[in-house]
């Protein structure tokens, strides 16, 4: 079989930055709004207040402090709640295409390849814009990409799936260089009027090129040791927004067609699922945590991070940029959905030297949980 590499990645990030203060403001402000308009129900007992969020809270829950959004202005308008984007004509390049052809690009230059030179393309991310075309054959035709192209979605764990797909693709012969782009504009599924998750996203788009390590023309290469994915249902992290909605006459923007998420038990059951599953993967390689360099880890939670690597290697994340080696983006970024193990690689990889190793590893709804083992070349 074929040695597959790592070649390149790119990153896109928004140009806008919502801070905690500027969302806990926004937040209140609505909270308040809503609490005048139903004083009546709420005094008698009908209806709960909405209690006021704080920075406080959301850094001590989370981990975060700020997040990059492709909007601004209508997610902080307490009337509104959400991004205002303009509908596109059939006819324009769709927002998610957009900011992922800036990502691939940038990916594929860093693989030091051409547009022409990609095989096939996967756009995987946790929403997709449209149920077809997919937004791949978009993506492929707007960079200029052969081959083939298709979406996939599993949650927060799309990208690294994705790297099995690109892994599986290359060395079964399918492709010989696939681009996989990552455009996760979450800020359109959060639901920023629930103070539980209304801090928790951020927009972003990540590409990796996988090829086969035999025709690789890059400086900087990651051998691809071994991926692993499991799924394990669970309704614990959910949204229930899709085409069937408009048959069961239901209203479009009731809360469940929104991210929803019972957090105590996502963190209580995914964690040890998490630091087992890399354990196991390592041990199928003939691998030990310990003997890791580095692990690009998914980026939704910063006490989840650190359980995890405590079970894994006994060892301590402190701060907000983590540690050497488990690093953490997720201050700046927030969660990025799939994107988040994938940016933490993409910053986190160049002082590696040859022949170190590390995992990337995402864990999500489904629940889902992937990963992929890597040597520094």
């Amino acid at each position: 079989m074929k040695n597959v590499v790592i070649s390149g990645t790119g990153l896109f990030t928004p140009p806008h930055v919502i801070t905690n203060e500027e969302l806990v403001a926004s937040f209140n402000a609505y909270a308040d709004l809503q609490n005048a308009q139903h004083a009546a129900a709420i005094a008698a007992g009908t209806r709960s207040a909405i209690t006021h969020s704080s920075v406080e809270f959301i850094e001590k829950a989370s981990g975060i402090r700020q997040r990059y959004v492709l909007e601004k202005a209508g997610v902080l308008d307490p009337t509104r709640m959400k991004p205002r984007f303009a509908p596109r004509p059939d006819e324009a390049l769709s927002l998610m295409a957009e900011i992922a052809v800036d990502a691939g690009a940038k990916a594929i230059a860093a693989a030091g390849l051409q547009p022409g030179d990609i095989d096939a393309v996967l756009c995987a991310a946790a929403n997709m814009q449209r149920a077809y075309p997919a937004m791949a054959c978009e993506i492929q035709s707007a960079l200029g990409c052969g081959g083939y192209g298709f979406d996939m979605n599993v949650a927060c764990s799309s990208a690294t799936f994705a790297i099995q797909e690109a892994v599986n693709a290359v060395k079964n012969g399918s492709a010989t260089r696939v681009l996989i782009v990552n455009p996760e504009i979450t800020s359109a599924h959060l639901e920023w009027r629930d103070r539980d998750c209304h801090f928790i996203f951020g927009d972003v788009c990540t590409a990796l090129v996988i090829e086969a390590e035999d025709c690789a023309r890059s400086a900087v290469r990651w051998r691809v040791l071994g991926t692993k994915l499991v799924t394990q249902y669970s309704n614990h992290i959910r949204n229930n927004a899709g085409f069937i909605n408009r048959c069961e006459d239901t209203d479009p923007d009731a809360r469940d067609k929104t991210f929803m998420q019972e957090g105590r038990k996502v963190f209580k059951e995914v964690v040890p699922m998490a630091a087992e599953h890399i354990e196991r993967h390592l041990h199928t390689l003939g691998l030990e945590p310990t003997q890791m360099r580095r692990f690009w880890l998914h980026q939704a939670n910063l006490g989840m991070n650190q359980l995890v690597i405590k079970k894994l290697v006994g060892a301590e994340l402190s701060g907000p940029q983590g540690t050497d080696l488990a690093p953490l983006i997720l201050g700046e970024y927030a969660n990025t959905a799939s994107a988040g193990s994938i940016i933490a690689f993409h910053r986190h990889q160049a002082d590696l030297k040859a022949g170190e190793r590390g995992v990337i590893c995402s864990f999500g709804a489904g629940y889902s949980i992937g990963s992929a083992v890597v040597e520094r070349l």
